[in-house]
């Protein structure tokens, strides 16, 4: 899992060509204008899902991780709190891997970070984690764009 602002994004492209179209989509949109939906950037391989919610509380907090994508999790608009952890097999699994969501749920906790408004994580299929938490002092609207990028089959830990 990689945490930064959104002005210390470039460095970060080395990662691969994805992650590189995927922060350079971030860095020359208008996010908060965005409507909500999916936004096609390369079909299948790399695409936008532009977001506007409430946070939720720490109560209803979901903890997933992906197989076939990398996401990109930018707030553009508000703050919230996002879990992390790291796989393991030995983690309960609270619902199974769906292939067509591409989700697989996890009974679990992790550590907790803030992402304020121009601040992005990169989350790999090592990383499970729960999204769209309220912060502890509370939250106003969200704006949040997750860039999913198709993980490379050669590197499925990491998806690089």
């Amino acid at each position: 899992m990689i945490k930064d602002k959104l002005e210390n994004a470039e460095p970060y492209g080395r990662l691969g060509a994805g992650v590189a179209r995927a922060l350079e989509f971030l860095r020359t949109t208008d996010c908060v204008t965005l409507a909500p939906g999916k936004h096609e950037i390369d079909g299948q391989r790399l695409f936008a899902v532009v977001q506007r919610y409430q946070p939720k509380p720490l109560a209803q907090a979901a903890w997933e991780a992906h197989h076939r994508y990398i996401d990109v999790q930018y707030v553009a608009q508000g703050s919230e709190r996002i879990g992390v952890t790291s796989f393991r097999p030995d983690l309960p699994i609270a619902k199974p891997y769906d292939p067509q969501t591409d989700l697989i749920f996890f009974d679990t906790t992790g550590d907790w970070l803030m992402l304020h408004a121009g601040e992005f994580a990169i989350l790999t299929p090592s990383d499970v984690h729960a999204p769209g938490v309220a912060p502890e002092s509370g939250s106003g609207e969200v704006v949040k764009v997750v860039v999913k990028i198709r993980v490379d089959e050669r590197h499925p830990a990491t998806g690089f």
